[in-house]
């Protein structure tokens, strides 16, 4: 089993910052793939960017150039340094953790709201 705790989020204006941050534990050995997802009211959840143990990251069209997503493998944890956020990158962000078998992980969600 593994385990996952997220940090960070919260409220910020339109064009703001925030960063989001995801601690594994447990049989950390098995993970394979972190990442983020998120899902905003009344919509279903969706990827927002993934990373894996090599260092190999891919992003939502829709956050590329203003998201960057960083691992230390180390440490067990991943990170989501997120910029310019928009209105619409409102959502409840949840961290994600994919087994070597296919299992999926997930985080307890972390809000982030992005006013105009």
């Amino acid at each position: 089993q593994v385990q996952l705790v997220e940090s960070g989020g919260g409220l910020v204006q339109a064009g703001g910052s925030l960063r989001l941050s995801c601690a594994a534990s447990g049989s950390v050995f098995i993970i394979s793939v972190m990442g983020w997802y998120r899902q905003a009211p009344g919509k279903q959840r969706e990827l927002v960017a993934r990373i894996t143990r090599g260092g190999s990251s891919n992003y939502a069209d829709s956050v590329k150039g203003r998201f960057t997503i960083s691992r230390d493998n180390a440490k067990n944890t991943v990170n989501l340094q997120m910029n310019s956020l928009k209105p619409e990158d409102t959502a409840v962000y949840y961290c994600n953790a994919e087994g070597k078998i296919g299992e999926n992980y997930w985080g307890q969600g972390a809000q982030v709201t992005v006013s105009s």
